[in-house]
């Protein structure tokens, strides 16, 4: 991180300095230029911490079953239940940011996720364990759509691309950093040390944050008690059957996983009518006639299974096809992580001169590339042909994420962008869970087996084969809608007349 922030600093001059209110001490503090770098890295420890806790626990189970006496079935609740918090209340908690201040909810959203880490690691009992990762989750769900959501407010709007990247790296971070921390840990120190490893950094991030962020200036437009808790309840239902009924049983095709898709499928249809009808709807439909923000979601949802593909078939590939040993495949498999972590910075300063829309349409085009060159690659080219397409579209996604959410953050009014940002990082954790169930299928099925543990070297590289054509597919189906929602954002000659009419003297 320090690394990374180091690249930022350089940028840090440039920035904007937030509108507060008059008299407002804590939001002052962000007139000074120092004032914005602090805040800035208030949001990314927030951002790092929540992809962390998604990671870290995952290599912690095999530790975990055996110090709860526990089948590896209930232990996997340790990293489902995070997720599934995380998926389920996302928008919701971007809502409740945009009614009683981002801000304020951010620091709460700390908090928490400080105060359920240090209860992790005292939990006497797996069910108490996850019961404290759900409200992890819960934490983590408001840093992950607060964090996005106040870029908007601390950061000029041409330079809003690097702060996108920055978050983008510190995700990416967090995200390749857990397993190789949460072993190191669990190794000198004991599992507990996966959890009591927060704390310390979530009060740092909560200290920074209160002293530097700017203050909530902005009148909220509802207030509490017009929230939509059906609405919020429904769709809590909707995410979370379609989360189990993409993780369960790996995500099969059996009669639970049946059901829980059709609960989902009925709750989803009660929540879009609810929506039409209640006075302060959880989520307006209307924001989905915007061709920006559904071109935005739905290419972030595609472009996530994606990613996943790459999780998912890469350690097979490279332990069964190419023999290579666990700790080769892990540090192969750290290239992916790596590169997006170090591309991000960079991937916003790009985005920043040369504007959002074009340089989306350029990280899928080289999503496209990479996936391609998997997807006929042989196997006699050996380890480096592989990790050469996968740093290819790990970068190339760290420059789409962030021209992607900087276009469609730019695209949103300001009392919408934490519902906004909530909904960026939820199309995000729906491509991951789809990608994990649809293309570990579609690997399976390309390799003819049922267990692909037991398939052999030859089968193992048809099903990656297979699995890649399926990605370069799904990316060019991003990249015809990412085509038709940029057209968007390139006015009409009626609005600019419209435009010009509204300003002081126009017409005239």
């Amino acid at each position: 991180m320090i690394a990374v922030y180091g690249e930022w600093q350089s940028e840090a001059a440039f920035m904007m300095k937030p509108r507060v209110k008059a008299g407002n001490a804590v939001g002052a503090a962000v007139h000074r230029p120092a004032a914005v770098d602090w805040a800035l890295v208030s949001l990314a420890l927030a951002m790092l911490l929540s992809s962390l806790g998604t990671s870290i626990a995952s290599v912690g189970l095999p530790t975990l079953a055996q110090a709860y006496q526990a089948s590896f079935q209930a232990v996997q609740w340790v990293v489902l239940a995070y997720l599934i918090a995380i998926t389920t209340l996302i928008v919701s908690v971007g809502w409740l940011g945009d009614v009683i201040g981002r801000r304020r909810l951010l620091l709460v959203g700390i908090g928490l996720f400080t105060t359920a880490s240090a209860l992790c690691g005292a939990a006497p009992t797996l069910g108490a364990l996850i019961a404290a990762r759900v409200a992890q989750g819960l934490g983590a769900a408001i840093m992950m759509a607060l964090a996005l959501a106040l870029v908007g407010e601390a950061v000029a709007k041409d330079r809003r691309g690097s702060a996108m990247g920055l978050l983008g790296s510190m995700s990416a971070i967090g995200t390749a950093l857990g397993p190789s921390l949460g072993g190191l840990l669990i190794t000198e120190l004991g599992w507990r040390a996966m959890f009591w490893f927060n704390p310390p950094l979530g009060v740092l991030a909560g200290l920074l944050a209160y002293r530097y962020l700017p203050g909530d200036g902005l009148a909220p437009k509802a207030n509490l008690r017009d929230f939509d808790f059906g609405g919020m309840l429904l769709l809590a239902v909707t995410l979370a059957a379609y989360a189990l009924a993409m993780t369960a049983g790996q995500g099969g095709a059996g009669w639970r996983n049946g059901g829980l898709l059709l609960l989902a499928l009925v709750a989803g249809g009660f929540f879009v009518w609810l929506e039409t009808r209640v006075a302060s709807p959880l989520i307006r439909l209307g924001m989905f006639r915007d061709p920006v923000l559904s071109a935005g979601l739905t290419t972030s949802a595609l472009v996530a299974s994606v990613i996943m593909a790459t999780l998912v078939v890469g350690p097979f590939y490279l332990a069964r096809t190419l023999g290579l040993d666990a700790v080769l495949v892990g540090l192969l498999m750290s290239a992916g992580p790596a590169a997006a972590a170090l591309g991000g910075v960079p991937a916003g300063r790009l985005v920043d001169r040369l504007g959002a829309p074009p340089l989306t349409l350029v990280g899928l085009a080289g999503m496209a590339v990479g996936s391609s060159m998997l997807w006929l690659l042989p196997p006699a080219l050996g380890a480096v042909a592989y990790v050469v397409p996968l740093v290819i579209i790990t970068t190339s996604y760290a420059l789409f994420q962030t021209a992607n959410n900087t276009a469609v953050a730019a695209d949103a009014r300001p009392d919408q962008r934490g519902v906004i940002s909530g909904m960026l990082s939820l199309s995000r954790n729906l491509g991951l869970i789809t990608g994990a169930s649809l293309m570990g299928a579609v690997f399976a099925y390309g390799a003819r087996a049922t267990d692909v543990t037991l398939a052999s070297a030859v089968s193992v590289a048809a099903g990656m084969q297979m699995t890649f054509g399926v990605a370069t597919g799904l990316i060019c189906v991003a990249i015809v809608v990412a085509w038709a929602g940029r057209r968007r954002l390139l006015p009409a000659p009626a609005d600019v007349a419209e435009a010009a009419s509204s300003m002081p003297g126009g017409g005239s």
